[in-house]
């Protein structure tokens, strides 16, 4: 399986094949672990594209992106779903998303849903704790060190992250060399290091029941 740059999927997105019944609007940093789940599922009668990841920096731009997604492809599907989250959208995705008659993914963001939402609810030191997933593992620089300036006053480190106690890296695959980069990323940080393996949590189990569902105009 050709998996998408994750520079591509950060700035632009992904585009959908147009050939199958269902699509999938999600966001860019998740795409390689739909399309790994599309791939040992055989679901060929599911396409996908992607926003770019880097709307997350700027949540307020979300739901009108899938909104103007949703009107773009509209007519070429039976069926939408919109594989976001809350995603710090304050409940505005939920209510286009219900005005527009689609489903999307339940859960205050992807942390949660990976890692299963009732099961990330029952955590109780959260609150002081920093998230990575793979793909944020790999674009740590592009999402957080960047954006925050932290490349050219790294001063501000404190003033940013003073408040974490702990990094958890919640990894979808067990691969050593991602661990590596979010155990690095921890160090930068000053922060202590956790690792859950989740796999693919609830996104799985909510795939599955959205692929399985019969044909029906959306």
């Amino acid at each position: 399986m050709d998996l998408p740059d994750d520079t591509q999927l950060t700035e632009a997105g992904l585009a959908p094949a147009l050939t199958g019944r269902i699509l999938l609007i999600a966001c860019g940093a998740l795409a390689r672990e739909i399309l790994a789940l599309k791939s040992a599922n055989g679901w060929d009668h599911i396409d996908l594209t992607c926003l770019p990841a880097i709307l997350h920096n700027h949540p307020e731009r979300i739901t009108p992106a899938i909104e103007a997604a949703i009107g773009k492809h509209r007519a070429a599907y039976e069926r939408i779903f919109v594989v976001y989250a809350d995603c710090g959208t304050g409940g505005r995705l939920a209510a286009a998303c219900d005005a527009l008659g689609v489903e999307m993914v339940a859960g205050p963001h992807c942390y949660a849903f990976y890692e299963g939402n009732a099961a990330f609810a029952r955590h109780q030191d959260e609150i002081s704790a920093f998230y990575l997933t793979d793909f944020l593992a790999r674009q740590f620089d592009a999402f957080i060190w960047e954006p925050l300036g932290l490349d050219r006053h790294p001063e501000l480190r404190e003033m940013y992250f003073g408040h974490y106690t702990k990094l958890v890296y919640q990894a979808q695959t067990d691969d050593p060399a991602l661990t590596a980069r979010a155990r690095a990323c921890a160090d930068r940080l000053g922060l202590a290091f956790e690792r859950r393996l989740t796999g693919y949590g609830d996104l799985a189990t909510t795939l599955q029941g959205w692929a399985r569902l019969p044909s029906s105009s959306c």
